[in-house]
């Protein structure tokens, strides 16, 4: 609604000005960019190489068929009276009337893992799983690998993660799971079985879209680079001998590409643990020569801030009884730790995965 002449506030010099500049400065600009709209062949001439996450959004959105889910999913969904919650453009889902308890039949679970590879992660309420039927809902989309470098539930498979009053969270923190591991993990189930009173969130960031908003030379640059990864962070503290007992029986070290292609879908994906990626390792898969550790670094440390861009995650709020189930192939998590000194126990399990690889024409 235009004011009133005498409502408008006292016009000094300097808005006059501003005023005057604002409508030659928009028409100049409206007019650049009906060119650069005329002359763009997709949305990749409309972003500036600088900021590209809106980009990433987009691309990976249309190889959706720009819709959350495809036809054939949602209308699975109808048919079995799932409803599909949607908590971001290309990532995140929850699913809704469905009992993970109990009939675990062979298209509930494929379901399931379909909506996985379409969403990336996906939430169910509700759920209320004791350790026994987690494992066994795990067990239905894979092997499992038990985590050495934790405390374990009553069931081994179980990694229980708990922080308190006494042990603030620590793992606030971009990351996919376990990349020292030469097969890591296809993805994990988790529940949350303390749920602080505030707080305690997490936030999952797609690495698909990520990977094509990465700025066009970087990603160009490391198309073809891998790099050494190890459990270095879990050894500080421990006896020498048990340090020397571990690396003697799970390998120290193992390569892994920076672009992994995940082996269902054939998505590319950014594929990067900063904690875990020794950051001056860096090489060539094709050649086997290493970079220069200083300009090794330097690219670890651009690729590990890619993830915090807001257009890439979803944010899901814990309720007593939630699961969530990711793909560590396709996301990386953040567990928010804005919630001391209440307590937060979530108890995980991982299922196996393969060893990554880069196929430049999945």
């Amino acid at each position: 609604m235009i004011r009133a002449r005498d409502e408008m506030p006292e016009q000094t010099e300097y808005n006059r000005i501003a005023i005057e500049t604002a409508d030659e400065f928009s028409a100049v600009k409206d007019a650049l960019q009906q060119v650069s709209s005329q002359e763009a062949h997709g949305p990749e001439d409309l972003f500036k190489d600088y900021n590209r996450p809106g980009l990433g959004i987009a691309l990976e959105y249309e190889r959706m068929g720009n819709q959350p889910v495809s036809d054939a999913l949602q209308a699975r969904a109808v048919e079995n009276g799932y409803e599909l919650e949607h908590l971001a453009i290309t990532i995140g889902t929850v699913i809704h009337n469905i009992d993970l308890k109990r009939d675990l039949n062979e298209e509930k679970i494929r379901f399931v893992r379909d909506t996985l590879l379409e969403r990336k992660v996906v939430f169910f309420r509700d759920q209320n799983l004791s350790e026994d039927e987690q494992v066994t809902l795990a067990t239905k989309f894979g092997g499992l690998d038990a985590f050495p470098f934790g405390k374990t539930g009553d069931n081994p498979y179980i990694y229980e993660i708990h922080h308190h009053e006494s042990k603030p969270g620590s793992i606030n923190n971009w990351h996919t799971d376990v990349t020292w591991m030469e097969k890591p993990s296809l993805g994990s189930i988790a529940q949350l079985i303390e749920v602080p009173e505030v707080g305690g969130d997490t936030v999952f960031s797609d690495s698909h879209a990520c990977y094509l908003g990465i700025p066009a030379m970087l990603q160009a640059r490391i198309e073809y680079l891998h790099g050494i990864n190890d459990y270095r962070t879990f050894l500080p503290g421990l006896p020498d001998d048990l340090v020397e007992s571990i690396k003697s029986q799970i390998p120290f070290g193992v390569a892994h590409p920076l672009v992994r292609t995940h082996p269902e879908t054939g998505k590319q994906a950014l594929y990067i643990h900063a904690g875990f990626i020794r950051h001056d390792s860096l090489f060539d898969s094709r050649t086997g020569i290493a970079l220069d550790p200083q300009e090794s670094a330097d690219i670890v440390r651009q690729l590990y801030s890619q993830h915090n861009r807001l257009e890439y995650m979803c944010r899901f709020s814990w309720e007593k009884g939630s699961v969530a189930f990711w793909d560590n192939r396709a996301v990386q998590h953040y567990a928010v730790s804005d919630y001391y000194p209440h307590s937060r126990l979530l108890r995980r399990v991982t299922i196996s995965g393969d060893k990554p690889f880069y196929d430049p024409n999945p």
